[in-house]
């Protein structure tokens, strides 16, 4: 009696196992036949020696007579206040003439001189300058806004460097006086200051009669 007790739950465990086993085999093969998807992670931290993530804006520099001076990667508020309104006056009066671009565009001169002016603006007729990733000669007007690291340059060094190639009308702003100084290529090939503006007078030229620039909206966001 007890030898048949003994096999009855030796029979129940092994059909438990039975079962159990044949449960498993299903679950592996129901695997099998599922895809796999591996999952990828990305890795997405960096040493000293790679390259540094809010660093990846391109450098910002010019070079003038053969020497190379950093810019700044981004210009102050007021300088890109003054910059959207003289851009904003200039598209309105004078874009159906010509194409009116803003920094950062690289003006190529020559090896030596390679320029970011703040504004340009070429003529229709000289638009063949106007390659895919730079200015490639001297454009009709440029517009420097005046910060404390490039006075000197803009003042000197560029206009010295614009004459020589022939830039016809150059304009300097200044944030602090709030001046716009307009110069003039004359026939001995200088750029003589013709008029400092200050508000609330009205910018023209006697080249292009398209320019009519409000010196109030110039400087409306430094009051």
């Amino acid at each position: 009696m007890l030898k048949n007790s003994i096999n009855s739950k030796m029979r129940i465990k092994s059909r438990g196992g039975v079962d159990k086993m044949s449960d498993k085999r299903k679950d592996d093969e129901s695997k099998k036949r599922e895809p796999v998807v591996k999952e990828q992670t990305e890795n997405y931290a960096y040493d000293g020696d790679d390259l540094d993530f809010f660093g990846m804006e391109e450098e910002r520099y010019e070079i003038i007579e053969g020497v190379r001076y950093d810019m700044q990667a981004a210009p102050t508020i007021h300088h890109q206040q003054i910059s959207g309104a003289l851009h904003i006056m200039l598209h309105q009066t004078c874009h159906p003439n010509g194409t009116i671009l803003y920094s950062p565009v690289d003006v190529y001169l020559d090896e030596d001189n390679q320029f970011q002016p703040d504004l340009v603006y070429i003529l229709h007729e000289n638009a063949a300058i106007i390659k895919e990733k730079r200015i490639e000669g001297v454009p009709d007007l440029a517009v420097e806004i005046l910060s404390p690291s490039t006075s000197h340059n803009d003042k000197v060094r560029k206009k010295r460097q614009f004459e020589r190639f022939g830039l016809k009308e150059y304009w300097i702003v200044d944030p602090v006086h709030l001046t716009l100084d307009q110069f003039i290529l004359n026939g001995d090939g200088k750029l003589n200051l013709v008029e400092t503006y200050v508000a609330p007078n009205r910018v023209t030229s006697p080249l292009f009669s398209c320019i009519d620039i409000d010196m109030k909206r110039v400087f409306a966001g430094l009051h």
